[in-house]
C-alpha cells in the first residue's frame, strides 16, 4: 500500500525538502509539490527530486481561461511529471484543452482535477458560494471531471460517497485530510477528514499524507503505519 501514498511535501525551504526527499528513497514513491517549494526552486527543484526515483505530483491548481491553462498544462508536463493539478472549477472547456494538451504532447502526465478544498466547512463555503451546498458543487464538477475525459479527481475522503456513483471507477481518486486519529483534524486546517482505513474502504486510490509523515519522530515508521492502516481498508472493500 505504500506505493498509494503521497507525502505532501510541505517543508519551509528547498534544502530540508530535498535532505527529506533522500532519506525517503526506496521507502516511498510519491511525491506531492506545492506553491512554496516550487516557488523556490522552480522547475530545477523538481527534476532533482525526480532524479531521486520519485513520482512527482506538482499540485499547482491551475484554474484561468481555457487557452492559457492549455499553454502552462503543456509546458509543465512536458518534464515528466507523474500527475499535475488543475481545477475543476474552471469548467469543461477548461479541462478538455488541458487533457488535449497532454494527448498532443504524447506524455504520460496525469491530470488530477481539484473538486472543493477539503479546507472548507459548509459555513465557509457559503461566504463566496450563497447559492449552493458543498454537496451539489461536488456532483456537478464530478460530472464535468468525467465528461471532459480527466485522469484523476481530488476530493476529501468524506466526499468520496457522493462523487463515487459518478465518477464509477473510471477515474483515479487522490484523497487528501488524512489523519492517523479520526478527528485529528481539528488541530489544523483540514475540516474534512477521515483516517487512511476509511478513506481507502471509501473509494481512494491514493492518499496524500503530509503532518503525519513529516512531524513523525520516525518518518519511516509512520509511512509503514499509515500503509497498514491502508491495509485494513482494502480488506474491506474486498469483502
Amino acid at each position: 500500500m505504500k506505493d498509494k501514498i503521497i507525502l505532501a511535501l510541505d517543508l519551509t525551504n528547498v534544502i530540508e525538502a530535498l535532505e527529506l526527499a533522500d532519506e525517503l528513497r526506496g521507502g516511498l514513491s510519491h511525491i506531492k509539490i506545492g506553491h512554496q517549494l516550487y516557488a523556490q526552486g522552480g522547475m530545477a527543484f523538481v527534476k532533482k527530486i525526480m532524479q531521486m526515483g520519485h513520482n512527482v505530483f506538482l499540485d499547482l491548481k491551475l484554474h484561468d481561461i481555457p487557452n492559457t491553462v492549455r499553454m502552462a498544462v503543456e509546458e509543465l508536463s512536458s518534464h515528466g511529471l507523474w500527475a499535475l493539478s488543475i481545477h475543476s472549477s474552471g469548467g469543461k472547456k477548461m479541462l478538455e484543452e488541458a487533457r488535449k494538451a497532454t494527448e498532443r504532447a504524447g506524455v504520460s502526465t496525469k491530470l488530477l482535477a481539484i473538486s472543493v478544498l477539503t479546507s472548507f466547512s459548509q459555513e465557509v463555503w457559503q461566504e463566496v458560494n450563497p447559492n449552493s451546498t458543498i454537496q451539489e458543487a461536488l456532483l456537478a464538477r464530478a460530472r464535468v471531471v468525467t465528461e471532459a475525459g480527466i485522469h484523476g479527481m481530488v476530493c476529501s475522503p468524506l466526499d468520496l460517497p457522493i462523487v463515487m456513483p459518478i465518477l464509477q471507477n473510471k477515474v483515479t481518486t487522490v484523497i487528501p485530510g488524512v489523519r492517523l486519529i479520526a478527528g485529528g483534524a481539528a488541530k489544523d486546517d483540514q475540516e474534512r477528514a477521515a483516517t487512511p482505513e476509511r478513506a481507502i474502504s471509501s473509494g481512494a486510490d491514493y492518499i496524500v499524507v503530509g503532518r503525519p509523515i513529516l512531524e513523525a519522530q520516525d518518518r519511516i515508521a509512520a509511512i509503514e503505519e499509515i500503509a497498514a492502516d491502508m491495509a485494513k481498508g482494502k480488506k474491506h472493500t474486498e469483502l
